[in-house]
């Protein structure tokens, strides 16, 4: 199906599983139904199963959304003990996002068909919300640890019966740009991995990529990545500069937003590293997962400048993540929008495209981690192998079930669907609506800056020590604010993260 006939079906109402391959688009057309429905008047809820998918499309996790926690099983009469906030947005959204639906268990599902069947008051799967899911079957599934309930991919659960939600199945390409890796990839994906396959796989074995420079290392395991990056930023001969991160809302909710985020708290570049860009840019200047080098720091902002693979030169501004819950902002964090580069775990670059890649898979442990590693770049020009196990090779024999049944039906869907086409292509053919740009982050701080003339200016020990000498003094927050000339928040923070002062100053 393409994805103009299925943003019509979504925005038609129909309850709808979208899915397809690694680079199919399934993240933009997300993205674009959730603007056009939103632009319509709908409240949409977006939700993924982990907290980083869910930064990714500036939403919550299905978990925290829904209520239902870490539960395996609906506790007696949880519905009714909901804070009435959280009854209120389950009540009213008319749309629940769900992005990356492979990893959330089956019970998880029934679970939250149970809950919002209870809050709404009705007997309709979901209480009659249009349920859009989102995902690929061949990544990485649901996690069975032991000692927990056990489960499997969402199709299973007792829910999915009863929605029978439209298929969308995706098949067009839009990453991977190498027939014979397409070919890989896709006998990867039927289960189908022949000889030939493994050698020219194989082949890409400590290739070299772009005249020896450095890239990301995707390795299986965190241990792996965080040694890989300490070691290469301390052994660069250069000064160091930290970025510190600036949060609004309570501290529950900017804990959440932390967790899941690939943003750090405390950013340390040095000139030579290689870093990786985390977020897309609203000038579209860099993508979530474009690499580069740092190449110095612009001298009135200290904001690092970056020459990308490309060979543009950026200078990277900070960025916000939020923490949505409904159309409410219940926290937000600014940092810039970077993280070290030289490695980082298969688990994160989901979703990501990646430049070029070194890739270890001689521990893959669990079925779909190879798929997910070697689908992040373009072509095998752009990977090189450390080594591969036979494990990073196979996908679940469930999926491989599963996937047959949805190509299936998504072809009957698309037929029955076939009097959307015309609509379709009539969208297809207008721009998305447009949404009132945002001032950008330079302009913004000048702004700050006329109130408050060092706000986002790196910290000083003499700017420490007159803050400590003031809050010690009982100062009030106006008189700290006006000697330091930085904003409240800045000020908060910066007692709390190094002096461990939790509180709130008297204005």
């Amino acid at each position: 199906m393409n994805q103009a006939l299925a943003l019509e079906i979504m925005l038609s109402g129909e309850s709808v599983l979208l899915t397809g391959a690694a680079g199919s688009g399934k993240t933009h057309l997300l993205n674009r139904f959730i603007q056009i429905a939103r632009s319509e008047g709908r409240l949409v809820a977006v939700t993924a199963t982990t907290g980083l998918a869910a930064t990714h499309l500036n939403g919550n996790t299905i978990h925290s959304w829904s209520g239902i926690g870490i539960h395996n099983e609906l506790p007696y009469r949880h519905a009714e003990n909901l804070p009435q906030s959280r009854r209120d947005t389950i009540e009213s959204t008319d749309v629940l996002v769900i992005d990356e639906i492979s990893m959330l268990h089956d019970f998880r599902l029934d679970i939250v068909d149970q809950l919002l069947r209870s809050v709404r008051n009705s007997d309709e799967p979901f209480g009659g919300l249009q349920v859009i899911m989102c995902g690929d079957f061949f990544q990485l599934p649901p996690i069975n640890r032991p000692g927990e309930r056990e489960g499997g991919f969402v199709v299973h659960s007792q829910v999915w019966q009863q929605l029978n939600p439209v298929i969308c199945y995706l098949d067009e390409q839009h990453r991977q740009d190498d027939g014979d890796f397409l070919d890989i990839l896709e006998a990867i994906r039927s289960g189908n991995v022949r000889r030939g396959h493994v050698e020219r796989l194989l082949e890409q074995r400590d290739a070299e990529l772009g005249y020896g420079q450095d890239y990301t290392q995707l390795h299986t395991t965190n241990a792996d990545v965080d040694a890989q990056n300490n070691t290469k930023l301390q052994s660069l001969d250069s000064e160091s500069r930290i970025y510190s991160m600036s949060t609004t809302g309570k501290e529950n909710y900017v804990d959440s937003l932390k967790r899941s985020c690939l943003a750090q708290e405390e950013l340390e570049l040095r000139k030579g590293a290689l870093v990786m860009c985390i977020r897309n840019s609203q000038d579209k200047k860099f993508v979530n997962g474009s690499i580069g080098t740092v190449i110095g720091f612009e001298a009135t902002t200290n904001y690092p400048m970056v020459e990308l693979r490309s060979g543009r030169k950026i200078v990277i501004e900070p960025a916000t993540w939020e923490l949505m819950d409904g159309d409410k902002k219940r926290a937000s964090l600014t940092q810039i929008p970077l993280r070290l580069a030289w490695a980082i775990t298969v688990h994160k670059s989901q979703g990501m495209t990646l430049d070029a890649a070194r890739i270890d898979l001689r521990r893959a442990f669990v079925e779909g981690m190879g798929y997910v590693a070697l689908s992040r770049v373009r072509n095998l020009s752009a990977l090189s192998l450390t080594g591969i196990n036979a494990m990073a090779l196979k996908v679940s024999s469930d999926a491989l079930e599963i996937d047959a049944s949805l190509r299936a039906k998504s072809n009957q869907d698309r037929l029955r669907f076939s009097h959307l086409q015309e609509k379709a292509q009539s969208r297809a053919d207008k721009p998305a609506p447009t949404q009132q740009p945002k001032k950008s982050w330079a302009d913004r701080v000048a702004i700050m800056r006329q109130t408050h003339p060092k706000a986002f200016t790196p910290w000083k020990p003499s700017d420490d020590e007159k803050l400590l000498k003031l809050f010690n003094s009982g100062a009030g927050m106006s008189e700290i604010t006006s000697a330091l000339q930085r904003q409240p928040g800045s000020i908060k923070a910066r007692l709390k993260k190094s002096f461990g002062y939790n509180v709130e100053i008297p204005t």
